[in-house]
């Protein structure tokens, strides 16, 4: 059978129906006019997919309890509420013989991106946390075991790393260069089913999806927004260009099911890059910022500040001590319009851009005045005020250890918590003048029993965006006096 391109089999259609092939009063009857010869984009995704499929993995996670990391009654991670990150669908209840093994039981599943040949991987947050091992299935069937290099909850990203060689990376392409409209494929494993490719348009660029976006929190609050169909088991997974080219890595979906419903967003390269560089080289995220509360710009605030010049920007509220705007001079009323020369006229533009640089990076913030435009540079610092380089977070280094108290020595001290601290050796605990055999009965209003306790809220402590760590400490000693510390975790 001959086969017709589009454009062909049209115009022969217009022979077969025209009565000018059936008698000779051409003159009389209506002609079809072909008025395009060829397709006016190219829709072939069959390169790209061919360049993307090996170079993203299958990313399951093991845990030695079963429980749902979220403790959300297997629904699923919802941060915001109406929006599901899409971990991998929970394992069915154990048998009472299985669940009492140690060993631990497949809890989630999720995709990855490989970066270097040598084994290097991106994936989400969420698709690793709480996990007591990973397992990576290349698109070859091999399998490796997983190490974490490091995670940034704040962007829902995560760093892993497997033993392997030859590998293929993913090539990056310029999530800024990405247009509305421009053709994309996600490439993951929805529902285990490996290699999956779907094909969609950019929906939105910038796109937030935090109902608080002037919290004035650094996470991502820029997602490319697509309708390439993604599902439980994509998360982590590439957002390609038809050259294959790596835009965005795939991290929620508008859902109310947890289950695709048309729309997914991916955080986008340009902080993509920079993440995964900074949890290589220093094993967390040099997290820059401005140092001002900022309120997107409206008709309403405009006519009421008397702002004629612009439309859109981040009016400025205030301005913090030691910080980037205080150096460049912005007032409250002021316009942010640009940074670096790109225009950010929302909040998540302006995230987006300062999440590409560094504390001691330079930039160029334009912003209006009176109606007046005006450009300064400036160093960017981080939540500290400086610019000194960020350590990745270490329990260990507050320097000391913890015992738990027996019953009987909470009875005599009247005591219903409490920890006692031991070997205590150079650290923050000492620098804050505790002493051996102190006993705390709680931190930030916390109480604590264990080890695991004290940990716990020096985690949440160090990973939370406030510009002050410290640890509120009330508790006494062995005689029953009482004390009160603050134990500084800043690093400056």
């Amino acid at each position: 059978m001959k086969r017709y391109s589009i454009p062909a089999m049209f115009a022969a259609l217009a022979i077969l129906v025209s009565p000018a092939c059936a008698d000779n009063h051409a003159e009389n009857t209506p002609q079809f006019i072909r008025t395009a010869s060829a397709a006016s984009f190219d829709t072939d995704f069959t390169e790209a997919a061919e360049n993307t499929v090996n170079t993203v993995v299958c990313i399951k996670s093991f845990t030695s309890q079963r429980q749902n990391p979220y403790g959300n009654g297997g629904g699923g991670y919802d941060p915001f509420g109406m929006f599901d990150f899409f971990f991998g669908p929970q394992e069915r209840q154990q048998p009472r013989q299985q669940q009492r093994n140690s060993e631990p039981v497949q809890s989630g599943l999720g995709s990855g991106v490989i970066l270097s040949d040598d084994g290097y991987i991106v994936t989400n947050n969420h698709v690793i946390d709480g996990a007591d091992k990973l397992e990576v299935l290349l698109n070859d069937n091999s399998t490796y075991e997983a190490r974490v290099i490091g995670t940034d909850e704040a962007t829902d990203l995560a760093l892993i790393k497997i033993d392997a060689e030859k590998l293929t990376p993913i090539t990056f392409g310029d999530s800024e260069a990405v247009k509305i409209g421009e053709w994309v494929l996600a490439v993951g494993n929805p529902f285990g089913f490996n290699s999956t490719v779907t094909a969609g348009i950019v929906s939105a660029k910038a796109r937030s999806i935090s109902q608080n976006t002037r919290s004035g929190k650094m996470g991502i609050e820029s997602f490319i927004q697509t309708d390439a169909a993604l599902n439980p088991g994509n998360s982590g997974g590439a957002l390609v260009n038809l050259k294959g080219e790596l835009i965005g890595i795939n991290s929620a979906i508008y859902s109310n099911t947890g289950s695709y419903t048309g729309f997914s967003f991916a955080i986008p390269t340009t902080i993509v890059k920079k993440v995964m560089t900074d949890l290589r080289q220093y094993g967390t995220v040099q997290r820059a910022v401005l140092g001002c509360t900022v309120t997107e710009l409206d008709a309403k605030l405009a006519k009421d500040k008397g702002i004629t010049a612009i439309k859109a920007g981040l009016l400025v509220r205030d301005v913090n001590d030691r910080s980037t705007a205080k150096e460049l001079g912005l007032m409250e009323n002021d316009v942010i319009t640009a940074i670096n020369n790109v225009e950010v006229h929302n909040f998540p533009q302006l995230v987006e851009q300062l999440n590409k640089f560094r504390p001691g990076d330079q930039i160029t913030v334009t912003y209006y005045r009176d109606n007046k435009k005006y450009t300064k540079s400036g160093t960017l610092r981080n939540t500290q005020g400086n610019t000194t380089i960020t350590k990745k977070s270490d329990f260990s280094e507050i320097g000391c250890a913890f015992m738990k108290l027996g019953d009987e020595t909470k009875r005599r001290l009247g005591i219903s918590s409490g920890v006692k601290v031991a070997g205590l050796k150079g650290g923050a605990f000492r620098d804050a003048g505790i002493k051996d055999g102190f006993i705390i009965t709680d931190i930030n209003g916390r109480s604590v029993n264990t080890s695991d306790d004290v940990e716990m809220i020096y985690n949440q402590i160090m990973k939370s965006e406030g510009e002050d760590k410290v640890m509120f400490i009330t508790g006494l000693y062995p005689t029953g006096k009482k004390y009160y510390y603050a134990v500084n975790l800043s690093q400056e």
